[in-house]
């Protein structure tokens, strides 16, 4: 199993990628803890994970809090003993407005979930990981930090923000055996893309099939990236195998986005 008795701790798990990495990595043999603000959400991948057999603890968090997240790995270690691996995926959604109409104040509010959230518990967990001498933490990112669009200001500059963090933590937290990197996520077909691509179909009075063929065009790989596909990419880097990549931002998004 690829994940054999890691304790590893997922913010923002949600009804797309973030559910689907915390099952796949009870399935490869880790202790998952389940993080975000929605209890009864975590309640239900929580009995998932456990009705097949894994184990699991979940605590509702608000990565905007540090006191949330200390309790957060605290929790985890009363449980588990240890802290293996962090993925941070826990965000703030764009406000979609151009930067004339958009308040300073909604990229400060990005920037204290989408960065700031991940580094609160990046902070909480790295005592542990210092500890044991080990450790692996990833945080997802997106393509719209490095291809923006209209309207995304905000959330795109926190997620290059978190891509600039991952870099300057690597370096510093080399010496401790505890790595840092980065997934740069673009489209993800699972549940958000899809009922996204069913209301632009309805929207303009097309197939969903029509919907997507365009967005399908832009990608080398010619379907929108499954987000189980790309979960499993994003525990490959907690595992042993990639034990001597640190510092990088990955590209998980199907070849829509090649980097220099």
């Amino acid at each position: 199993m690829l994940l054999r008795d890691k304790v590893v701790i997922i913010t923002g798990v949600g009804p797309g990628m973030g559910r689907k990495m915390a099952l796949l990595a009870a399935a490869e043999g880790a202790n998952v803890v389940l993080a975000a603000r929605s209890q009864a959400f975590l309640e239900s991948v929580d009995a998932e994970i456990k009705n097949a057999g894994g184990f699991c603890l979940s605590v509702p968090t608000d990565v905007g809090d540090g006191g949330q997240c200390q309790r957060l790995v605290q929790l985890a270690q009363e449980r588990f003993g240890r802290i293996d691996g962090l993925i941070n995926s826990a965000y703030r959604h764009a406000t979609y407005l151009p930067f004339e109409q958009a308040p300073l104040e909604s990229w400060q509010a990005n920037l204290d979930i989408t960065c700031f959230g991940a580094l609160r518990m990046i902070k909480a967990v790295l005592p542990a990981m210092k500890a044991q001498k080990s450790g692996a933490i990833v945080n997802v990112t997106a393509l719209a930090a490095v291809q923006p669009a209209p309207g995304q200001a905000d959330y795109a500059v926190a997620k290059a923000a978190l891509e600039g963090a991952t870099r300057q933590l690597a370096r510093e937290f080399g010496p401790y055996n505890i790595r840092v990197n980065s997934t740069r996520m673009g489209w993800l077909w699972g549940e958000p893309v899809q009922n996204f691509i069913r209301q632009e179909a309805q929207a303009r009075g097309v197939t969903e099939e029509e919907a997507i063929a365009p967005i399908a065009s832009r990608i080398a790989l010619g379907v929108i990236p499954p987000d189980e596909e790309c979960a499993k990419t994003v525990l490959v880097l907690l595992s042993d195998y990639t034990r001597m990549v640190t510092g990088t931002t990955l590209d998980v998004n199907g070849g829509e986005y090649f980097s220099a």
